[in-house]
């Protein structure tokens, strides 16, 4: 039985120029110990689709579908026992540790409150296990920094925070929406490690919400690859990097820096995301495909293709074609 089920999910939010439709018709499942990122561009709906099975939407928005976790639709639970799932079953990762961290408290304080809220420990007890899970992040002298406040630590070591906390009540689940983008390359590689750690020695599973394919390399199972607000790939990780067939997968692969080109410039997708307020009523990526033809001004669904078994594609045009158009135009770069 899958930890997690999407079903059909969508949000949309009500804004002074209308409606804006951030996810649209999203659907994936999410097994013990697996690790499936989800990549696009920004505002492809990356971060909206799990602030809405966490139930943290702004005010505007509002979320359909459903998220089914133990035969449960997160989405529809009283918020009472939504709380009871969040930071405890379910946990999430932020993106940015410092806003995520209240600057008013003390990084004890923050960490044994979890523990008291959810599972009733004392303080002292409380205190003994955040010390355990410092340590387990590698908080160097976590002893004597978990009384420290949040401005003490660098970005890296709030990082490391924020994952101790999200990993106190050992979820089933978590969500790590960009946890390494305000960090350099050597805290991210040492993030990655530690969570690759952590999911081996918990059996935690993880929905890795971020935009650089380097740390999907590294860390995930499975990928999803968003697009306005919609599903355009959904396959093992191996099939995304040796053999992805969605034009929006090859235009991500070829914008990657490469040590063995010679001009210094990337490869970019030409244009611009479309303007969720007004959705295509079409692929939401033909303005941009090299590989368009007449047929995507009609929406494709999400399915298997022959001879492609467990890789789900919305796209009219053949995989093969695909490929061999976007390897043409990597050659006229």
């Amino acid at each position: 039985m899958a930890i997690l089920e999407v079903k059909h999910l969508s949000v949309q939010f009500d804004t002074q120029d209308g409606q804006v439709f951030a996810v649209n018709d999203l659907g994936f499942r999410l097994e013990k110990g697996q690790t499936l990122g989800v990549v696009g561009e920004s505002g492809s709906g990356k971060s909206q689709s799990v602030l809405a099975l966490m139930g943290l939407l702004a005010r505007n928005g509002r979320a359909s579908g459903e998220a089914l976790y133990q035969g449960r639709n997160l989405l529809t639970l009283p918020q009472a026992e939504l709380n009871r799932i969040r930071g405890n079953r379910i946990a999430m990762i932020f993106q940015d540790p410092m806003t995520s961290l209240n600057p008013y408290l003390t990084v004890e304080r923050q960490l044994t409150e979890v523990l008291q809220f959810h599972k009733g420990l004392d303080r002292k007890s409380a205190r003994a296990q955040s010390l355990r899970l410092l340590d387990a992040v590698k908080i160097p002298d976590a002893a004597r920094r978990m009384d420290m406040y949040p401005h003490a630590f660098s970005g890296g070591m709030r990082q490391r925070v924020m994952i101790a906390m999200a990993l106190l009540c050992e979820p089933e689940l978590l969500i790590a929406d960009e946890p390494t983008t305000a960090l350099d390359v050597t805290v991210q590689a040492q993030i990655i490690a530690l969570l690759r750690e952590l999911q081996r020695d918990f059996g935690t599973a993880i929905v890795l919400i971020t935009h650089d394919l380097g740390v999907v390399a590294g860390l995930c199972d499975q990928v999803l690859v968003l697009y306005g607000g919609r599903a355009m790939e959904l396959g093992s990780a191996d099939h995304l990097f040796t053999n992805a067939g969605h034009p929006y997968s090859c235009g991500l692969l070829r914008a990657i820096p490469r040590m063995d080109r010679d001009r210094a410039d990337l490869l970019t997708i030409p244009g611009a995301p479309p303007n969720m307020a007004h959705p295509p009523s079409g692929c939401p990526f033909q303005p941009r495909c090299a590989a368009a033809q007449p047929q995507c001004s009609t929406l494709p669904a999400l399915q298997e293709e022959a001879g492609r078994p467990g890789v789900l594609r919305a796209c009219h045009v053949p995989s093969a074609q695909v490929q061999l158009r976007y390897q043409e135009e990597s050659r006229h770069d």
